[in-house]
């Protein structure tokens, strides 16, 4: 065998060493990946388990909360409209709805389902702690400390955002939709698979919109977005985001529309100042780099 083919056999076999080892590397991250997902999936369902237990104080303070008068967000309501003469319509006097179940295991599986749903808010902080342990190891040490707090900032914006969709959003939409009728004769009959799926949809809805800032923080790490960028897109994002808010809010009225837009577009110009001081420390560590 001439000295070519035996060079071309020894690279073709470190090259297929080097695939071997990457591809072991990558089944290990998976496998590394994987057992994360384990401890979030068994963090869930020991959360969904107290739920469970406690699941009268659930549904009776915080399932059916806005369903009744004397909901914090109505009493605010009726105080507002008592102090700036708003009227009496402001004031919520009745929210005229009737839940029924309209199947045989439709209560056992609300009870499931809605102790699921409250495993998986409480278990979010804790879902991006994992995250946190699984990206850590990749991080150099000044990425490392540019992003500590991660969990922190982003568990405080997810409980922000699920008490403004929960407070704000689920309570407007109900007095809306709960009053709303097209004809005397017909009364809101309303399932509570329907009412349980408009509550959760909109709290972890809302939750995870509140994460912009620490996505954008993340964007711009990596380069994708800037403030520049940012400041001019700022009307197609007014445009955007009132998209999203027609869409969080399932009312048309305009007054909860605007409850959901004013803090998006308050995310958004934080968001601006997030990316803003990432780019600024981008120019400071390069500066340092090239004049040591």
């Amino acid at each position: 065998m001439s000295n070519t083919s035996s060079k071309k056999l020894l690279d073709a076999i470190k090259q297929k060493g080097k695939n071997l080892e990457a591809e072991m590397s990558f089944f290990e991250h998976l496998e590394v990946l994987r057992w994360h997902l384990i401890r979030v999936a068994i963090a869930v369902f020991v959360f969904m388990g107290f739920a469970f237990g406690f699941y009268d104080f659930i549904f009776d303070d915080i399932i059916m909360g806005p369903l009744r008068t004397d909901f914090w967000t109505y009493r605010m309501m009726c105080q507002l409209a008592e102090r700036f003469n708003l009227g009496a319509d402001f004031c919520v006097q009745e929210i005229p709805i009737n839940l029924i179940n309209t199947e045989l295991a439709g209560q056992f599986t609300l009870q499931i389902n809605s102790s699921l749903l409250i495993g998986v808010m409480v278990g979010f902080p804790y879902l991006l702690y994992e995250i946190w342990l699984f990206v850590k190891p990749a991080l150099s040490e000044v990425e490392r400390k540019s992003a500590q707090g991660f969990v922190s900032f982003a568990s405080i914006l997810f409980a922000l955002g699920v008490l403004f969709g929960y407070y704000i959003i689920c309570a407007l939409s109900v007095n809306f939709l709960g009053n709303f009728n097209v004809s005397s004769e017909v009364t809101n009959q309303i399932t509570i698979s329907s009412y349980l799926s408009s509550i959760a949809t909109i709290s972890l809805g809302t939750g995870v919109v509140f994460e912009l800032p620490i996505i954008i923080f993340i964007l711009s790490k990596i380069g994708i977005m800037t403030p520049q960028f940012m400041r001019s897109t700022r009307r197609y994002a007014f445009i955007i985001i009132l998209i999203i808010a027609a869409i969080v809010t399932p009312t048309p009225d305009v007054i909860t529309m605007l409850s959901v837009t004013f803090p998006l577009l308050l995310l958004y110009e934080i968001s601006i100042i997030v990316s803003e001081r990432v780019q600024k420390n981008k120019l400071k560590n390069e500066k340092e780099f090239f004049n040591s």
